[in-house]
């Protein structure tokens, strides 16, 4: 699922909003990628478009501060993921979001919207600790879930550090997206194949391409979603 509007396109397929929020983050020596949550508007959008608060809903107070402070969970997550994979302990990191995630959500309410059906609202304004506890008791949650967490992978995409949970049949996903980075490597695995040859290309050589996968694909073709 993408969202977003101008320059910003959010994916949220990563199984987990904590996981969504740090897909948001700038890959270190990464070429290409960028800060998604520059500044408030991009958190406010941001915000909407995870469902984290409902569309309309006003957040007269959201400024740097918590656009730091939603900076400063995304390291923290992206740390405890990162250890959770093999990587440093990340204790402090751990505390960190353990604080968070004690604050107290904002309260859902459900409220009667202009058609005379049934629309979510907040119970009050929503705070900054408020949302980032929403966050932090998602990471929680994934990291305390002995199924969730042994399902944590990161994409093996080309330039892709994006974290997901692979719920497929047997636990052999490889991307974060089959139809972005799965149906990217596909693209260049046969242009590698095919680099040097002359002349119209033959028919596919049986046992060219693994299973499920279609043939020599086009340069904007996309897979299904599901196909690996």
């Amino acid at each position: 699922m993408a969202a977003g509007r101008g320059a910003r396109m959010w994916r949220f397929d990563a199984g987990r909003i904590c996981l969504d929020l740090v897909a948001t983050e700038r890959a270190g020596g990464v070429p290409g990628t960028c800060e998604q949550l520059g500044g408030p508007g991009h958190l406010a959008q941001w915000l909407t478009d995870a469902r984290l608060v409902p569309p309309g809903t006003a957040l007269g107070e959201l400024d740097d501060t918590w656009v730091a402070r939603f900076h400063e969970l995304r390291s923290d997550i992206s740390r405890l993921m990162a250890a959770q994979l093999g990587g440093l302990p990340a204790d402090g990191a751990l505390e960190r979001v353990n604080s968070r995630a004690s604050a107290a959500p904002p309260g859902p309410r459900a409220v009667r919207g202009a058609d005379g059906g049934l629309v979510r609202a907040l119970s009050a304004a929503p705070d900054c600790a408020g949302l980032l506890a929403v966050v932090a008791r998602d990471a929680v949650d994934l990291l305390t879930d002995p199924v969730a967490r042994a399902a944590l992978r990161r994409c093996q995409g080309e330039a892709c550090h994006r974290l997901y949970l692979d719920t497929s049949r047997g636990g052999r996903r490889r991307w974060c997206s089959g139809e972005v980075c799965g149906n990217r490597e596909r693209v260049a695995r046969h242009r590698r194949r095919t680099s040097g040859t002359t002349g119209a290309p033959g028919p596919a050589t049986p046992g060219a391409y693994g299973p499920g996968e279609p043939g020599p694909p086009g340069p904007e073709k996309e897979n299904p979603p599901g196909v690996e």
